[in-house]
């Protein structure tokens, strides 16, 4: 009885081993089919960001319509000279246009700007006035220009309605003067993108020169805020006038302006002059080729 007890355990035991083996092993793993990545490139999840500057151009501001402000280069030189053109946008859209021409001027030979001077060109610092004017922000065919002045003021000011050579840190005023008109200064001095944007450019690059376009009276203006012209602005002043023809004036003065740019310029003792075009048609491009050159040849010496 005893040995039978025995068999018995060891028959319980090897089948009991025998269960556990086949249940508890684990289950084979399931492999998923590999899916082929031939071709595909991993993507990262960093942005890609296209920069607003490259060699040849700059987005220096955005407009209070949202519209850009883009600068043009020309030449590397240490030395640099700053034009702009259509502060007072579809106003005065041949100070746009005659800028376009300048930029065509330099683009037509390596050798038009000096080597250690740089050549700058904002043709349209207004691009919102421009807009309403001649329904771009870029350059324009003279036939998209509305007949008489009266369909173009609206054009002289940004898109908050702000004349903008009355929004710079020279005698600012919320309310300025054109002619006989009141208009917005803005509601302090910088107070528009457009400003802003020649505030950060000038601070940033220090030019030795500007030369600001506008229309229309026929003659080079020197700068001042509260003092002398200085010496350089006046060389800068005769340097234009003389070769262009146009006449030169120690400063503007037909009636009072505040918050003018070049006056600014010439707080911050920087060297600047408007040159305004004679009406508010023509670009007089061979008078302005000429104190062009005369104002290039200058900083080259």
């Amino acid at each position: 009885m005893k040995t039978f007890i025995i068999a018995l355990i060891i028959i319980i035991l090897i089948g009991g081993g025998i269960y556990w083996v086949n249940n508890k092993a684990p289950a084979p793993t399931h492999t998923p089919t590999a899916t082929s990545t031939a071709g595909v490139t991993a993507t990262s999840t960093a942005t890609t960001t296209t920069s607003s500057e490259n060699r040849t151009e700059t987005v220096v501001g955005t407009s209070a319509g949202g519209n850009p402000i883009t600068a043009y280069h020309y030449g590397t030189g240490d030395k640099e000279i700053l034009f702009v053109g259509g502060i007072h946008g579809g106003y005065e859209w041949n100070t746009v246009l005659v800028s376009y021409e300048l930029m065509d001027y330099l683009k037509s030979s390596t050798t038009t700007v000096p080597e250690n001077v740089k050549v700058t060109v904002i043709p349209v610092l207004n691009p919102d006035g421009l807009k309403k004017v001649v329904g771009t922000t870029g350059r324009f065919e003279k036939s998209a220009v509305p007949t008489g002045t009266d369909a173009t003021v609206a054009g002289r000011f940004n898109g908050n309605v702000v004349d903008l050579n009355r929004n710079f840190d020279c005698d600012w005023q919320a309310e300025g003067k054109w002619q006989q008109k009141t208009v917005s200064g803005g509601t302090s001095a910088f107070s528009e993108p457009e400003a802003q944007a020649i505030k950060s450019y000038v601070e940033a690059h220090n030019p030795v020169g500007v030369v600001v376009y506008y229309s229309a009276a026929g003659g080079v203006y020197a700068s001042n805020c509260h003092g002398d012209v200085l010496p350089e602005t006046q060389a800068l002043t005769d340097t234009y006038a003389k070769a262009s023809g146009y006449p030169a004036y120690k400063s503007f003065n037909f009636y009072e302006i505040t918050g003018d740019m070049v006056n600014w310029l010439a707080k911050e003792k920087i060297p600047a002059i408007s040159v305004l075009l004679t009406n508010h048609t023509d670009t007089e491009w061979s008078k302005n080729q000429k104190g062009v050159d005369a104002v290039l040849k200058y900083f080259a010496e």
